[in-house]
């Protein structure tokens, strides 16, 4: 399966990616294991800030991001630019809130001390859509390495650059190697990747099909998923639609 940015405003091939072996696969789960090994350590006052970092990077150029995500997904600029700006507001929102979210819970019993402790799990696959190609990513993205996990991405095969492009954003913030890294496949060895031991967890969105076989196999592994499954939102165009005032209507008037 090719790995490919097809411009879907003239259906033409724009970039072509070779897609990673299994082996290359592997390599990436142990160094990503080796990086969470460091990374669980952390303060989250360090992770703040390089959260904050990575947050600053997304509103200085957002308007290059905009026009990965147009020339990939296909959406309107300003709706590019804007998911762009959501995905620096969630990074903040974690930066800003997941020690407190995090922090220990004393729970009341007839013991001299209970209490709910939250600890990083891992390497955290995520298989991701190409409707929201950098929104479904740093919503997942924040708050795992906030949380002292790492995360591998198996993105859209028809938003490669998107993925990439995310992985820079977090290695320009000064996030370690490996803390978060984009997996060029094909959904073929996203089976491979949950077996591995190292991994620890998966989250997906998408088809009802593809979350069936994520769970299956997270649960034939014991492993922990987050899914976000179908959905039902239509949208049908009549005959006698007026596409010219559709198009320049601001959504937010509407809502």
């Amino acid at each position: 399966m090719s790995i490919q940015t097809i411009n879907p405003a003239t259906g033409k091939p724009v970039k072509t990616f070779e897609e990673m072996n299994l082996e290359e696969v592997n390599s990436a789960i142990e160094k990503a294991h080796e990086a969470f090994l460091k990374w669980k350590e952390t303060t989250f006052e360090h992770r703040k800030e390089l959260m904050l970092r990575a947050a600053e990077i997304l509103r200085n150029k957002k308007e290059v991001y905009g026009k990965i995500l147009t020339l990939e997904m296909g959406k309107t600029l300003k709706q590019a630019i804007a998911e762009v700006e959501k995905c620096a507001w969630v990074c903040e929102y974690y930066a800003e809130n997941a020690e407190a979210i995090l922090s220990k819970e004393i729970i009341e019993t007839d013991a001299s001390e209970s209490y709910v402790r939250f600890d990083p799990l891992g390497i955290i696959l995520a298989v991701m859509p190409w409707n929201f190609p950098f929104w479904q990513v740093f919503r997942f993205a924040a708050p795992a390495l906030m949380a002292g996990n790492v995360g591998l991405l198996k993105h859209a095969s028809n938003v490669p650059q998107s993925a990439l492009a995310i992985e820079e954003i977090f290695m320009e913030a000064g996030f370690p190697e490996y803390t978060f890294k984009t997996l060029l496949i094909g959904s073929g060895l996203v089976q491979k990747i949950i077996d591995h031991p190292f991994v620890k967890a998966a989250t997906l969105t998408g088809s009802e099909p593809a979350g069936q076989k994520v769970a299956s196999a997270c649960g034939n592994r014991l492993k922990k998923t987050v899914m976000e499954l179908g959905g039902s939102d239509p949208f049908i165009v009549l005959k006698d639609a007026n596409i010219e005032e559709a198009v320049n209507v601001d959504r937010k008037s509407v809502v």
